[in-house]
């Protein structure tokens, strides 16, 4: 697989990175020997890329995908934390997880923040600025859905990469349209940030446009990788061979197994009801404060997923 050069880090990475999260217990769950294979086989295929983060619990996977790999893997990860200490027990309880001296990318986790997210986490900021010059991360990235934290983080001198959602649906960025996310991250790459980017799918609404979907995300000036989340065997072929510009035909059964199930994250979901005022089958109700859905009503039209706040249902 070819390499992209990641902004001003100098770091080359895949077009495709390798995302963490479906395969762990946050959706999948994956058995451990079986999420690790995965991501091994996508190594050996040349993905050297992987994206994590603290509150993903897929440290293990990536440490036993690892072992006894000789090639290079860029990882990245991302925490949640605001204070000094707590972004630095994240950054330091990674690595004894991962056995591994340095991240290569660190971020601030910040999906959902405003442009002031590096005062109102400065302790967590500044913990990143002092590991990154004592080598224990080699770049200082933020993660985020929002429109005005690319633009800020395009003027943060500190910020080495961007890591911002952008699909061609516009689905779920914060803050504006996706033009205005493009320029945001043109205004990124034009200051030097390395970019690379998340949901170029919409949380599985773009499954029927993959190759169009892929293709538009790495079209924008200076989006270097697309960071997918895979689960299968097969998701990992057909993503392979789609970005080393392989023809690929979805078949039926491919279509199928991509839209088998609609899934909610429990912990994002505020239960504002948004997602069962926007279904047209009555297969999304709350209870106990949480949307639920009823699989035998669901025919995974993915009207609902847009009209979430929390980006919290997605289709697998």
């Amino acid at each position: 697989m070819e390499r992209n050069i990641l902004g001003a880090t100098g770091m080359e990475v895949s077009p495709l990175c390798f995302g963490a999260l479906p395969l762990g217990p946050l959706q999948k769950n994956l058995p451990l020997p079986e999420g690790a294979a995965l991501i091994r086989k996508g190594l050996e295929q040349g993905i050297n890329f992987i994206d994590t983060a603290e509150s993903y619990f897929t440290y293990p996977y990536i440490k036993e995908a690892l072992t006894g790999f000789t090639g290079e893997v860029i990882i990245s990860s991302k925490s949640m934390a605001t204070t000094y200490e707590d972004m630095e027990k994240a950054v330091f309880d990674g690595l004894s997880a991962l056995e591994r001296s340095y991240f290569d990318i660190f971020h601030l986790h910040a999906a959902r923040t405003k442009r002031t997210v590096f005062e109102e986490r400065g302790g967590a900021f500044q913990c990143l600025k002092d590991l990154k010059k004592k080598g224990v991360i080699r770049a200082i990235g933020i993660a985020t859905h929002a429109i005005e934290v690319v633009e800020g983080a395009a003027e943060e001198k500190d910020i080495d990469v961007v890591f911002p959602l952008i699909n061609q649906a516009g689905l779920g960025i914060v803050g504006g349209t996706k033009e205005e996310m493009i320029r945001a991250i043109t205004q990124a790459h034009q200051k030097g940030k390395g970019l690379f980017a998340m949901k170029a799918l919409a949380g599985g609404n773009l499954i029927d446009q993959v190759k169009e979907s892929y293709d538009f995300v790495l079209g924008i000036p200076g989006i270097s990788s697309v960071a997918v989340g895979m689960v299968e065997e097969r998701e990992l072929e057909i993503n392979v061979k789609l970005f080393n510009h392989e023809e690929v035909i979805l078949d039926p059964i491919d279509q199928v197994k991509a839209k088998k199930r609609l899934w909610i994250f429990k912990d994002g979901c505020i239960g504002c009801g948004a997602c069962v005022d926007a279904c047209p089958n009555n297969a999304l109700m709350l209870k106990d404060d949480k949307a639920e859905v009823d699989t035998e009503r669901c025919i995974l039209c993915g009207y609902c997923s847009p009209h979430c706040p929390q980006f919290a249902i997605r289709l697998f």
